[in-house]
Parts: C-alpha cells; structure tokens; sequence
C-alpha cells in the first residue's frame, strides 16, 4: 500500500522533529520565539494534513503515483547548470540533509561539496533557525507549496542574514521528492557603499572573529600532531594515541572527549578506552561513561562497523548514545546540545576506533568547518594507531 508507507515516512519524521523541539527547551529564552513558529506550524500540519490522510486510509482509499525517466544528456545538461548557478543552491531531502551543493554554496558555507553531501544543512545555522528550516523543508516535500524564510548562518562570510527560497523537485524514477534550497543575502535595504540587496558583494573584508576561529583550529591540529609525533616512538599502541588524542581535545575542543577501539580481528565487542568530561562531571557521571558498553551506543556502532560520521545538533534521537547504569540516556543526562562521531581510519584502510565529542550546556554548536577539522584529525590519529600497532611486540606463544 503506497498511501499507508508514505502516511507512515511522513509520522516517522514528524515524531523526529518534535523531538527536536522537545530538545530545544534548554535554549536561552531569547532564542525561543522561532521554535514556538515553528511548534504551532507542526500542530497545524496535524489538523491539516496527517489526520485528513489517515481518514482516507481508514476508508480504504488508495492513490498512485508514476514517474518517468528523463534524457540522460539532458540531465547531464542540468546537473551542468546547477553547479554553474552563481546563486548558492543546495539540493536537500526532507529531512534537511544535503544531497548536492553547487559551487557557489560551498564558497558560502566555507565546506566542501563532498563533505556536506550526507549531512544536516541545519549544522551552518545558528539554532535559532535549525528547527524552523527543518519544518519547512519538510512541508516544502510534502507537497504543500515553495516558501522561503530568513536563517542566520553560524558563520557568516559577510551578511549573517539570509534569505532561503524553497521549492519542491521531483528526481526522475525516485519516490519522494526533493526541496531545492536557494540562499541570498538578507532583504533589509541597502546601506551606504554596499550593491543592491540580492547581491552578493564582490569584495569583502575579512572577518576578524572568523580569522580567529581559523587560528584556534590550525592551533589544535598543531598540537594534536605534535602530540601524536610524541606517542609513536614512545610505544604503548593503539590506546596510548586514543589517550593522547582525547587530551588534546578535551576542554578545547569539547566538553567531553570518548574514545573506543574497534576489535582487533573479526567479529568481537568494541572496548571503550577513554571517558574525559568536564570538572563538574566527577564521581558516578564519569565513571558510568567510561565503563559503558560502546556496543550499546549506536552513534559508536555505526562509526565502527559502518565507517559512518555523525555530525548532531540538538541531537533529536535520546539514546543515540545509550544509557547510563541507572537508565537515564546519556545525550539527556549531560544535556548535549551538539555532538560529532568520527570513525577513526587511514584511507581505505579498516576502521581502528571512534572518537565521540559532547558540547554541552550554553557552549556553541559544531559547525561543518570544525567537523571538517575533526576528520582530518581523524586521519593522523588513524595513523598512529596503525603505526604503534604494528611496532608492537607479538605476544609469546
């Protein structure tokens, strides 16, 4: 029955964002007003939309759908124009999650194409804004008309304002449509010395909080490298690099710092390593991180089998990281307001181990750009695994 999956994929993603609402009563009260738009357009879309359909259901209707497949020059042709628009367009699901990015949107979210394809949009906004996109763009693949709205982007170039226009697209020989996401600079007219609104300026100053931001990062990837040069030839394998790594980002970087190793050869449990938290996290709330069971946490599961990276802000799933000894999920308990999950391996190589980062409390989200940091350190500390263990003894017979 085509009607009743579609009806149950469109109450599967509306459960996933009241979860996000749910999350977002920890945000300070000035950065609430968007998330109460964005909570009342939900509840709308249940008296509109979800309940009319399950009436149709209930009655036995049924709907179908087709499609057709196009030229496939002519789709070479599109694909060619979509990466030459001198408008930032970002092609999204609907669940807000990058499927292509042209040329133009990379420059203005600082990412690479390839590193944004798979992951939230949301990421390079400032959360006052992440839930209310996320609805929309939900409403936009549902079928129920383009609209744009203003977001602010967590690390703005020049204008932190932005105006994004959403329309929905039906790929050829694909069940659910697609949202194409177009951002421009904000509306607000104007002022002396600048070009029309719409209009990307052709010179910019640079940003002194963002050449900041980049010295900090080049800063940790520095010492993290210097960290690892002093653990290769000093031995101790693969667990002296997790210990060493997980110290140079723990506090700087984020609140908490996980390390786990994969199994050393075929099927086997993962073993957690390192458990680093903040100053008031002592006794029972570090100890109950450190002796948990990575095989019990998902986010480490996917990371080590899959190869999967998560990047999560106001993470919506509460036991994406399992549960304490007394029950209680973990992204609740420490009150996680972002997250990333990075496997740890060189090239094609297997996967040694997972790094898990918190940020907590009224600390800033991760953005893209620190993700991508993250994998690049993710890499040189594969490295060094692999290169400890293989100067490792063998054990005795």
């Amino acid at each position: 029955m085509p009607g009743a999956e579609q009806f149950g994929a469109e109450l599967s993603d509306f459960r996933k964002r009241v979860e996000e609402l749910r999350t977002a009563r920890a945000l300070p009260p000035q950065e609430r007003p968007s998330l109460l738009d964005a909570a009342l357009f939900e509840l709308q879309h249940v008296v509109d939309v979800l309940w009319p359909r399950y009436e149709e259901l209930t009655a036995g209707s049924s709907r179908g759908s087709g499609g057709g497949r196009g030229d496939p020059q002519e789709q070479q042709l599109l694909r060619a124009l979509f990466q030459r628009l001198p408008i930032a367009t970002v092609l999204l699901d609907r669940d807000a999650v990058v499927r292509r990015m042209n040329f133009t949107a990379t420059q203005l979210f600082h990412i690479r194409a390839g590193y944004a394809t798979g992951r939230p949009l949301t990421a390079a906004l400032r959360r006052d804004g992440q839930a209310a996109l996320r609805s929309q763009v939900a409403a936009v693949a549902r079928g129920e008309g383009d609209r744009s709205l203003t977001v602010w982007l967590s690390q703005p170039p020049v204008h932190g304002e932005v105006r994004v226009t959403l329309a929905a697209l039906r790929p050829p020989g694909e069940p659910h449509p697609a949202v194409l996401a177009t951002f421009q600079p904000g509306v607000a007219g104007p002022s002396a010395g600048e070009g029309a609104a719409g209009v990307w300026p052709q010179e910019s100053r640079p940003d002194l909080g963002e050449v900041s931001r980049h010295a900090e990062l080049l800063d940790l990837v520095d010492d993290m490298t210097a960290a690892l040069l002093r653990v290769a030839p000093a031995g101790g394998g693969p667990e002296a690099v997790l210990a060493a790594a997980s110290e140079v980002l723990h506090g700087r970087f984020a609140d908490w710092v996980i390390a786990d190793l994969a199994p050393e050869a075929g099927p086997g449990n993962p073993r957690r390593v390192m458990a680093l938290g903040p100053r008031e996290a002592v006794g029972d709330r570090t100890a109950s991180l450190a002796e948990q069971d990575p095989a019990d946490c998902p986010l480490v599961v996917d990371a080590l089998y899959e190869g999967a990276s998560a990047l999560r802000v106001s993470p919506v799933e509460a036991e994406a990281f399992g549960r304490d000894a007394t029950g209680a999920p973990v992204l609740v308990r420490e009150e996680v307001t972002s997250l990333l999950c990075i496997p740890l391996r060189a090239g094609a190589g297997p996967v040694l181990g997972a790094l898990t980062l918190f940020r907590t409390g009224g600390r800033g989200a991760f953005e893209m750009a620190e993700a991508g940091v993250a994998d690049r350190i993710s890499r040189h500390v594969a490295l060094a695994m692999a290169r400890t263990a293989a100067r490792a003894p063998a054990p005795e017979a």
